[in-house]
């Protein structure tokens, strides 16, 4: 039998927690302090679309500033660079990843049409981080799907490469690029197909899926009912452009006490379960509960641990 060490049961303490992926540009100091000091998960310094082309050379240092700098007490530490067919991306790499590797945990890829765009820098994070002495694979990627070539492409990108942290479904670029009228409000009906599609990906590859943000930033009711239907979909979090959405989807997305007390139930019946009689399948509240459903347990229990350092 296991040890708790390799019991699967146990690999809740091991799971990422995105309920909230703040961005903010990374030309502005004093923005990126009140990400890191915010109630997100994960914290994302953007040097792509929140840096005007004037500003994106210069910001290059104040994003390097910021992560030497800041305490981010805990946070995941993410950048976007400049995607990667434009003339900005390869310098964004190499000047913030030899500067501040060491502080950063994930590098948000933009715009991803295919497998090989996340090959590409995966090969070039690995040669920075050989040439830095900074362990190979350390920093982790996230896609952003947010292009029709990119939807149909979402599951060769999701099993591209171990480095491969999650996708990210990004709403603004994906309507620019299908040629829509207007900002929607109705994303999950009008955009459901995209965002099932980058869910599926993500959960064949086994790895976390983000939805995309709010465009009405400033409507609260209007995020809570987007991440209320994200995490419907299947959605691990969802992406924030303002800190006062933050604190309405981590909401949504942490487990109340009731949905904690389920998952505790259901994987303490399923360990006993196998360890008496080999059984993979349990009944719970007449409900027919195997090892297909214990993800969804498992992952209640890590963002607990994460929101209550005495759980």
């Amino acid at each position: 039998m296991p040890g708790p060490d390799h019991d699967p049961l146990n690999r809740w303490q091991n799971i990422s927690v995105r309920r909230t992926e703040l961005a903010c540009p990374a030309h502005s100091l004093k923005m990126m302090a009140k990400a890191a000091a915010s109630e997100a998960d994960e914290v994302i310094f953007d040097l792509e679309d929140g840096c005007a082309l004037s500003q994106k050379v210069e910001a290059r240092k104040a994003l390097i500033e910021a992560l030497n700098s800041l305490d981010f007490k805990g946070k995941i530490r993410a950048f976007r660079p400049n995607g990667i067919r434009t003339k900005f991306f390869y310098r964004d790499l190499i000047e913030v990843v030899e500067s501040a590797g060491a502080n950063i945990d994930v590098m948000v890829l933009p715009k991803v049409q295919e497998a090989s765009d996340v090959l590409f820098a995966d090969l070039l994070l690995t040669q920075i981080e050989q040439n830095v002495g900074l362990a190979v694979g350390r920093i982790r990627l996230e896609a952003l799907i947010e292009s029709a070539k990119g939807v149909l492409h979402a599951e060769q990108i999701a099993a591209s490469t171990p480095r491969l942290a999650s996708l990210i479904f990004g709403v603004a670029d994906y309507g620019g690029d299908i040629g829509s009228r207007e900002p929607v409000r109705e994303q999950f009906a009008l955009y459901h197909y995209p965002k099932a599609k980058t869910v599926a990906a993500a959960r064949a590859a086994g790895i976390d899926v983000i939805d995309s943000i709010t465009l009405q930033f400033r409507d609260l009711e209007q995020c809570e009912r987007d991440a209320r239907e994200a995490a419907r979909m299947g959605f691990d979090g969802k992406w924030a452009i303002h800190p006062d959405q933050v604190p309405v989807i981590n909401r949504v997305f942490t487990p109340t006490p009731e949905e904690l007390t389920r998952a505790r139930e259901i994987l303490e019946l399923y360990r006993k379960a196998d360890a008496e009689s080999g059984v993979g399948a349990i009944v719970y509240n007449n409900e027919m509960v195997d090892g297909a459903n214990l993800h969804i347990e498992l992952r209640k229990l890590a963002i607990a641990r994460k929101t209550d350092p005495k759980f």
